[in-house]
């Protein structure tokens, strides 16, 4: 008899996995406590390096089912989760997504539906960077000051200069404008 297994993610401390495997439950899974396991990371981390994802294949075992609320908990990028639904597949374990009407990942419909769905979200994202690009270089043409105002104006630097050619020590320096060493010694390599 094939075992059931979730998987549910979320991506801070503040967040909790309940509405998903509630999900789960309303969509007729019956999935024994032991074998849901919840995992708090990001979903650009790589699946690979999730530390909870990673022992759970290791439970896996051909015939198993493995559950998702959403493709996005397995990751946000096409090639990951495409990769991994079809590491899964190879083992003999069926994915099953419940965004996706319940279906069987590792399916033909369903492995055509993921790569139309990742082809999609990858689009979004590349036009999102494109328009991200875009806006920047509109900035700068127009003279705009892009990133983090600097910590220190002109004078306070050419005083920050003046104490080193004196010798004082870069720690003292911050200590007096009440900034990082790092900050002293950008400016000290400047020149």
């Amino acid at each position: 008899m094939p075992r059931t297994f979730a998987y549910v993610r979320v991506s801070t401390t503040g967040q909790t996995t309940e509405n998903q495997i509630q999900e789960i439950e309303a969509a007729g899974f019956a999935v024994e406590p032991h074998r849901i396991v919840p995992e708090t990371v990001s979903g650009s981390t790589a699946i690979a390096q999730r530390r909870e994802f990673s022992r759970l294949v290791d439970r896996l075992e051909p015939g198993d089912v493995l559950i998702v609320t959403k493709l996005d908990r397995l990751g946000r990028d096409a090639i990951d989760v495409s990769s991994t639904v079809k590491t899964l597949a190879d083992m003999g374990v069926r994915v099953y997504c419940l965004a996706l009407g319940g279906a069987d990942l590792t399916s033909s419909a369903g492995t055509m539906t993921m790569h139309v769905l990742n082809a999609v979200a990858q689009f979004e994202r590349d036009v999102l960077v494109e328009r991200t690009q875009s806006g920047l270089r509109r900035a700068k043409l127009e003279g705009k000051t892009l990133g983090r105002p600097t910590a220190l104006g002109e004078q306070q630097k050419q005083e920050a200069r003046e104490n080193l050619a004196n010798g004082m020590s870069v720690s003292a320096i911050a200590r007096k404008f009440g900034t990082s060493r790092q900050t002293i010694m950008r400016v000290r390599d400047e020149d």
